[in-house]
């Protein structure tokens, strides 16, 4: 086939024609790893599909082909009766662009494929939550409607709010939890209430009512109704997906990161792992060691009855990953494995994105961790010393810009005076500047001097704000949310999941305090704090992580003499890596 490649070991394509997702999949495979079944549309259909504003001539056929195959493999069939398969449509550019662009999962879910899951499963309320989650996907993939649009028209459809966003305090809806929670049952952090409210006819109710007030809010928007025909679901999948590269959004962030405009994405197609299937499953992000420090200890965080993009989304109170050791420890032992196979053969931290069903383990995604700042300085030492990479490697590792972020800045101890808020530390560092409550008040504000972009949690939709904020607080989300993951990449000091935070259009309220825009805030992206006005700043001690680096530097230049830390480094690079 010329635009479609499977998911397997064999497969011989490079990132630039499957993309890096589908090429870290393809890694898991190669190393025996859990992988989801299904395939990959090359990014080569994307540039034609921009090129041309249509899908590209025998794409169609190779769907129907390759969506044969992944039914034979799982013995179900897509928006089928009887054992029906669902799948997951994902972007997955040659580089990593966290958020960036469009997911829908669930899809093949039609009304005969619903019913048919409830009957497969015994239980209507997971394949009602599995309809509800695909049509917000849907929605936001093939129209302009948003998700907080979503959870007031399920707020108003349950009764459960007062017909707001779930961004508005005023809903009265459980801190952490969406609209979609309230009519699912769920809990922040992913138990359900009980077993009655999960089986209950109350909630199946619900459920009904917020499916077909969100059907008739789509039909509006869209001018027809959903497809409930799964092929047409695909098509409209896959084309939402390719066009999402084009975006605003994804456009400002490949600016920002030079990533060049005319790659296009893949989309891989994946039978779909219910992390929402019941209290055994979930989903989570991991680290094989601490973003934040380098430290050599998993990091991360899970959700139990929830789907991927609850973690990322940020929309979701999240549990740290170390819960799901006591919750599920044959998953976490899988898992543990997982992220040691990965790290050994990257050479290098790695991020797995993962999820499980009824106690069994799938993973979603695996690239190497790019740690930044004083981690990558730690990362390097430590696997050198782990006899993983050589001094040399190490220090080819750590750039000059990561020893400017080496030695930590922290707000100076004030023993909890001027102290609003704390939350968790996302990305470090410390950062004065006004509050602006939305990407378009960031922008504005930003012209004048640094200002802190205060949300109640990031989409992709802030990234022009994000980009011009000197810092991120977020009410919601934890280190794995788009907040974190945007932050580290970019180095802005970064507070998230702060529980007692609220963003009512220009203004916020934590601490028992109202700030308006404009309102001078200082934040601490490693302990979390949010503290008024703009305090004391101490600088952490020279790290000996750095200091040894440092020492090795300048066995290689030769030159021990007094000079700062970034000139060091450089000229020790200059010897590793000599002009041709």
């Amino acid at each position: 086939m010329r635009w479609i490649h499977p998911l397997s070991p064999d497969t011989g394509e490079t990132a630039d024609a499957i993309g890096g997702k589908a090429y870290g999949l393809v890694l898991l495979r190669r190393l025996g790893l859990p992988v989801p079944p299904g395939f990959v549309i090359g990014t080569d259909a994307c540039r034609a599909f921009l090129r041309d504003g249509r899908l590209p001539d025998g794409l169609d056929d190779e769907l129907a082909v390759a969506v044969a195959a992944l039914e034979d493999t799982t013995r179900r069939r897509l928006g089928g009766p009887g054992r029906p398969l669902a799948v997951s449509v994902r972007s997955g550019g040659r580089e990593s662009m966290p958020g960036m662009m469009t997911t829908v999962l669930n899809l093949g879910l039609t009304t005969a494929a619903t019913a048919a899951l409830a009957a497969d499963t015994d239980d209507a309320r997971f394949a009602l939550d599995a309809r509800l989650r695909f049509l917000y996907g849907f929605a936001t993939a093939t129209t302009d409607l948003t998700a907080e649009t979503l959870d007031a028209v399920v707020s108003e459809a349950t009764g459960r709010g007062s017909g707001t966003t779930a961004a508005d305090e005023t809903t009265g809806r459980r801190s952490g939890a969406t609209a979609a929670d309230e009519a699912t049952g769920h809990e922040p952090g992913g138990t359900f209430v009980n077993e009655a409210a999960r089986h209950g006819p109350g909630d199946v109710r619900r459920l009904s009512r917020a499916i077909h007030e969100v059907e008739a809010a789509i039909g509006r928007r869209a001018g027809r109704p959903v497809p409930d025909d799964a092929a047409e679901q695909l098509r409209l999948a896959v084309a939402a997906v390719f066009s999402s590269w084009d975006t605003p959004r994804a456009t400002t962030y490949r600016e920002l990161h030079a990533i060049p405009h005319d790659l296009g994405t893949a989309v891989i197609v994946q039978a779909m792992v219910f992390g929402n299937r019941d209290d055994r499953s979930g989903t989570g992000v991991a680290f094989s060691r601490d973003p934040n420090t380098g430290e050599p200890v998993p990091f991360g965080e899970v959700l139990f009855g929830r789907q991927g993009e609850d973690v990322v989304s940020g929309r979701s109170s999240t549990l740290p990953l170390r819960d799901l050791a006591d919750r599920e420890p044959e998953v976490w032992a899988a898992l543990l494995d997982a992220l040691d196979r990965v790290e050994a053969h990257h050479r290098d931290a790695c991020y797995l994105e993962f999820t499980f069903e009824a106690g069994e383990l799938w993973l979603l995604q695996a690239r190497p961790g790019r740690f930044t700042g004083a981690a990558a300085v730690r990362l390097a030492t430590d696997l050198a010393d782990e006899g993983v990479i050589g001094r040399h490697e190490a220090l080819l590792r750590v750039s000059p810009h990561d020893l400017r972020h080496a030695r930590t800045r922290r707000l100076a101890a004030t023993g909890g005076a001027g102290i609003l808020a704390r939350g968790l530390g996302a990305c470090p560092g410390v950062v004065a500047g006004r509050v602006a409550t939305t990407a378009d008040s960031a922008i504005r504000m930003a012209a004048e001097g640094p200002v802190i972009l205060v949300r109640p949690e990031t989409s992709p939709l802030d990234m022009r704000g994000i980009a011009v904020a000197a810092g991120i607080v977020t009410a919601r989300g934890g280190p794995a949310s788009h907040a974190a993951i945007v932050a580290r990449t970019m180095g802005k000091p970064a507070v998230v999941g702060v529980p007692d935070l609220t963003v009512t259009g220009a203004s916020a309220r934590a601490g028992g305090r109202v700030l308006p825009e404009g309102t001078l805030i200082s934040i601490d992206g490693t302990g979390g704090e949010v503290v008024l006005g703009s305090p004391s700043v101490t600088a952490a001690a020279t790290d000996p992580h750095l200091l040894r680096l440092l020492e090795w530097a300048d066995e290689v230049s030769g030159d021990a003499s007094g000079r700062p830390a970034d000139r060091r480094l450089h000229a020790a690079h200059a010897v590793l890596r000599p002009r041709p």
